[in-house]
């Protein structure tokens, strides 16, 4: 049994992290639990309000303490107002990444502490191995649901006192515990997409926040094709929404949009999935997070440029701590500005940054 000092597990309302404090429960762990609200729901399609009664379900089901902590201000500040400041530079932002390492591995550790927790538990698919005298963070065995994409800018000190119950488990085992002990959420869907955005078009959400700038649409010789409502409210291997009607000379294949230009404000699209335009062998990222600082001795590695993507193998040169150019064995398809690239050697994380424009 791995043995742990006053576990609290942050309690989303899902599935996994039900699952992982249930399992520390039947290992005679006295298991407390912290929900967190990090969004207002004033249009009822955040889920926050359904989570919160799932959560306190639970709870009350298996004789769980539960606390909750309300961290909707740090995480407009923290995460959501950087979102909405990246989108209008032109990055496509991933506000999963910031939510780990700002809020749950940031404030709601640091209150799990003053509620006297010694180690903070989530249902995350990942794993931590100490050796060396360092924490590293691993892939978990269901690769399939592995979640080290989304941890990876995390610090020793944030993944100090972290345990993962869920590392050597998968989804359907999961599933499988949660309907033989009935626990509510045992058959509730995952979340998918961004928390705050639920079920709603992207675009209605975003133009609550962001003005309209509608420009051009081109093809790959220039010609005027049609018109976008804004470059922010569209993102680098985008096949829907473009509405783009019958062109004259084109063939019979859907457009994928390739390129935003800001100085031109124009959108530039191909056509076909295959396009070479939509692939490029190199990136820059910036704001490199390594999780056990740089191994002057690695220059090559595997990677992933998006969440569940099939690791990519690839060298590296590290031009500055924060900056590092890949350059991959076989050519990425739609490398987009403002997600992130996140490097392995073997099954350990190394760690990962925000991909650039190209200088």
């Amino acid at each position: 049994m791995t043995k742990l000092t006053n576990p609290i597990v942050a309690l989303s309302g899902g599935v996994d992290s039900a699952v992982a404090a249930l399992l520390l429960k039947q290992q005679g762990h006295q298991v407390e639990a912290i929900h967190m609200s990090n969004w207002e729901d004033e249009d009822g399609y955040c889920s926050a309000a359904e989570d919160l009664q799932f959560a306190k379900q639970f709870c009350e089901q298996n004789d769980i303490v539960m606390h909750q902590i309300n961290l909707e201000e740090s995480y407009k500040n923290e995460v959501f107002t950087k979102f909405i400041d990246l989108l209008k530079k032109g990055y496509t932002p991933n506000p999963d990444i910031g939510c780990n390492t700002y809020i749950k591995f940031g404030e709601l550790k640091n209150y799990s502490k003053k509620l006297g927790g010694g180690c903070l538990i989530t249902g995350h698919y990942a794993n931590i191995i100490e050796q060396n005298n360092r924490i590293e963070l691993h892939l978990a065995e269901d690769q399939n649901k592995d979640q080290t994409y989304f941890l990876h800018d995390l610090c020793q000190d944030q993944l100090q006192n972290v345990f993962f119950p869920l590392n050597k488990i998968d989804k359907n085992e999961v599933r499988n515990i949660a309907n033989k002990h009935v626990l509510p959420m045992a058959n509730r869907k995952d979340s998918t997409g961004i928390c705050f955005i639920g079920e709603r078009p992207f675009n209605d959400f975003l133009l609550k926040y962001i003005k309209k700038k509608p420009g051009y649409i081109i093809d790959i010789k220039g010609n005027i094709i049609g018109e976008h409502i804004g470059l922010p409210f569209y993102t680098i291997g985008q096949r829907q929404g473009l509405h783009i009607g019958g062109v004259k000379g084109a063939v019979e294949k859907p457009w994928y949009v390739a390129e935003k230009n800001h100085e031109s404000n124009e959108l530039l699209v191909v056509q076909g999935t295959d396009h070479p335009r939509l692939y490029q062998s190199n990136l820059i990222a910036k704001d490199m997070n390594w999780i056990n600082g740089i191994d002057e001795s690695l220059n090559s590695a595997h990677a992933r440029i998006r969440h569940r993507q099939e690791l990519q193998a690839c060298t590296f040169q590290i031009q500055s701590d924060s900056r590092v150019l890949v350059n991959f064995n076989s050519p990425q398809r739609a490398v987009t500005p403002g997600q992130y690239i996140v490097l392995y050697d073997g099954s350990r994380c190394l760690g990962g940054g925000t991909i650039d424009f190209h200088s």
